[in-house]
Parts: structure tokens; sequence; C-alpha cells
């Protein structure tokens, strides 16, 4: 059940709505609370974020239970969304053990008999990772999430952690004739740079009708953005999720920005209460991706109330990854 609205949720919601696009999120999170019985009840009037036509890519795999609850508020022709996200329900409800261990409805440990330990020999160095599935020419579509700081190459495929979510992007690649690789490596800049690119090269020589989408949780998202804004990786890039992480303003003049045939989908997901990245800069950050080219293919979801990791357990990787398909055709 909805708590009472404290004096510190009041102030904060007073600061969220100072942007043009927040007018009317100040009503929206006052109401929210006591409208969350009555929106269960009417499922049609929280449409998610509605996939595109056409694009069936990726089957369903539990939609029903990773499927975002409410949309708050909407604006930029729905490219921008807030969903509801509620701690009791979305995480307390959720997992078996707080953070540790999600209820097992959420796993199927289907990918199993699909993963494997790996490492990739390069000259002076090696990348070790974890692989679900096996690149080749029959590959549609691989996903490579890179961790923040403190992570390491398990995080990513973790089935229990972060409310089953990791468990689900590798059942829905296993399923799906796709690859996940969640990879260690060196540092956030030149040499994990390189290590990454060199992964990715890797995937596009064994499986070269794969679309590459590169998902960057927190501080992984330096290592995105230095290869979006390398002219070689830049073109191996078939879309960008952002979760919890930062931005690059640098990127509006790289060649793949400029360059209208390298342009690939970019999905910012944040926290409204992250308390290391604040979510105003992901907003910034859009704005001026539209400002600078109108049609640009960038999508925005803010989690109401959300923390730092809000956007690795609620993101719904089917949703984003279709849309990215739909787009990258």
């Amino acid at each position: 059940m909805a708590s009472a609205t404290t004096h510190d949720e009041r102030r904060t919601m007073a600061v969220a709505v100072k942007g043009p696009l927040f007018a009317p999120l100040l009503l929206v999170r006052y109401l929210a609370p006591r409208l969350a019985s009555f929106l269960a009840m009417l499922p049609l009037l929280a449409p998610a974020i509605t996939e595109p036509a056409g694009a069936a890519a990726l089957a369903p795999y539990k939609d029903a239970l990773f499927a975002y609850p409410a949309v708050l508020y909407e604006a930029a022709g729905g490219d921008f969304k807030v969903v509801e996200y509620s701690k009791e329900r979305d995480l307390r409800e959720r997992d078996e053990v707080d953070e540790r261990r999600v209820f097992p409805q959420y796993v199927s440990l289907y990918p199993k008999r699909l993963q494997d330990d790996r490492t990739l020999r390069l000259d002076r160095s090696a990348i070790h990772y974890i692989a679900v599935g096996d690149p080749g020419p029959s590959t549609r579509v691989a996903v490579i999430y890179l961790h923040g700081r403190g992570g390491n190459r398990h995080q990513g495929a973790n089935d229990w952690m972060f409310g089953g979510n990791f468990n689900r992007i590798k059942n829905l690649m296993a399923r799906n004739g796709g690859l996940y690789l969640s990879p260690d490596f060196s540092d956030f800049d030149k040499k994990g740079t390189r290590e990454i690119k060199a992964l990715m090269e890797m995937v596009d020589e064994k499986a070269p009708n794969a679309r590459i989408i590169l998902a960057c949780g927190s501080m992984g998202g330096l290592l995105c953005w230095n290869l979006a804004k390398d002219r070689k990786a830049s073109g191996l890039i078939d879309g960008m999720m952002l979760l919890g992480s930062v931005n690059d303003e640098a990127f509006l003049y790289s060649d793949a920005f400029r360059n209208p045939r390298k342009r690939f989908p970019i999905y910012l997901g944040h926290g409204t209460f992250d308390p290391y990245i604040p979510w105003k800069s992901q907003e910034t950050f859009f704005k001026k991706i539209r400002r600078a080219s109108p049609g640009y293919p960038i999508k925005l979801v803010l989690f109401d109330s959300g923390s730092h990791g809000t956007p690795i357990r609620m993101t719904d990787w089917r949703l984003i990854l279709n849309w990215m398909l739909s787009v990258r055709r």
C-alpha cells in the first residue's frame, strides 16, 4: 500500500517539475499512489511504451511479469515517458530476498545449457566474458552488457538479482537465435574501450548478420560513448541502452551522429531518485539531441522515485530491443 507523502518527497517533486517537460508531474505524483489500485484494474490506461508495428523480432517471454506497471506522463511524441515505480511492489514484493534473489516465477534456467565462460585472446591481453549462445551466420541480434564500477562479468549473468531482469535478457537471446555477452574489461578508459571494440569485431566477424546492441550500466556508459565516437566501432553499433548511466555531449559532433546512415537508436533509462547520476542530466541530453536533430531515434524513460539500479531492474528489454531492431532494419 502507498504511504503518505513525506516532506522530503514533496520537496523532491517540487524540484522535479521545474523543467517544461515536467509541468504536470507534480499533480501526477500526488495522485498516483491514490490511484494505484484503480490503475491496476484498468491496464489500458497504462499503455507502457507502444511496440512498433511489425517489430516482432523477439518473441514474447514473461511479458506480463516484466511489463511497465503504468505510464504516469509522456511527451515528445511518446519518446519521453515517466514510468511508475514502487519500491514496495517492484522490489520487496518481487524479491524473495531483497536485492539478492527474485521469486522463482521470474526466472527460467533454460539459458544455462547455452551459457559458457569464455576468453578472447588479444595481442597483449585477454578478455574474459560470459556468453549465452554461439555467434554464427544465423545469429540475429547480439546484446553486450557493460557493467559499472565495482561490477564484473558475473553481474550481467546473474539470474536472480535485479528482479530477474538479466535472466530475462538471457532467455530472450537464447529463445530468439540471439547472443548475449557479459565481459570483464581492464578499465573505463582507452584500454577498456579497445577490449570491447575487439569483442564487437569478433562478433561481427563470426555473426555478420547480427545487430549489435550495447547495454551500458552506470559507468559502463563511459565505454559505450567512447565506442560511439570511434569511427570504426560506431559502424558496428545498431543500438545503445544507457541504464542509470552517463551521457557525452561530444557525441553530437561524432560521425555516428552527423551521418544519417550511421545513426543508431539510443535508450536512456534513469531513476528520478538516483543519488549518483542526476536524472536532470539525461533530460538535458535528450533535449539537446532532439534540438540538434529532431528526428533522431532516442527515447528517455524515467522511473518515478527509482534509484541508481532501478533501470536495470525495470527496463523492458523486449520492448526496447524490438524498437531498436525496427529502426535498424
